[in-house]
């Protein structure tokens, strides 16, 4: 005999979330975000992805110098209930500083997803998140295929302009900063 119950979901605002963290339900060593109102898991850094990872945001951050601030796996708010943290996310400097108020999306110039085990949540539901939240460039790095996936011009659904960057010689140039141009080569070394 089947018994049919319904189950109802329990979301949380970002501030329920971060007092969570605040009383030692999540813990700092905990690989969590906040996605509509849902704490989602996040999957174990490989060796790979934490190479890539440095090495893009190291050339970033070089290359960018004073002019934008790349962050490191930090949060960015996106709604009252949608916190992700993307590997890197160059964002702009301000008056305000980030330790009196957190990153929002209008801070963003580029967001960069470094992929792994993450690959199809990080090219469908993150992908729509940022774009409805007017992220105007969104980079997915995928570790196996050694590729760039480069989405511009944020709407409803998702990004109009989308590139597949693949050959090692291959330049991929930020649309905020055009002079910051990097190769394949140089992030999956």
């Amino acid at each position: 005999m089947a018994i049919d119950v319904a189950v109802a979901r329990r979301l949380f605002t970002r501030e329920e979330y971060h007092r969570m963290g605040e009383v030692g339900i999540l813990k700092e060593t905990d690989r969590v975000e906040l996605i509509r109102g849902e704490i989602i898991q996040m999957s174990p850094i490989g060796r790979r992805h934490y190479a890539f990872m440095n090495n893009l945001g190291h050339r970033l951050s070089i290359l960018l110098g004073t002019r934008a601030i790349v962050a490191v796996q930090g949060p960015i708010v996106l709604t009252d209930d949608t916190e992700p943290e993307p590997d890197i996310a160059v964002i702009r400097r301000r008056t305000t500083s980030y330790k009196e108020r957190e990153a929002f999306a209008e801070d963003a110039f580029l967001l960069v997803e470094v992929a792994e085990s993450s690959l199809a949540y990080d090219r469908s539901p993150k992908l729509r998140l940022y774009a409805a939240a007017g992220i105007p460039e969104y980079w997915i790095v995928d570790c196996v295929a050694e590729s760039i996936d480069v989405h511009r011009t944020p709407h409803t659904e998702g990004y109009r302009e989308v590139a597949r960057i693949t050959e090692p010689t291959a330049t991929v140039a930020l649309q905020a900063f055009p002079d910051v141009v990097l190769t394949l080569a140089e992030i999956f070394a």
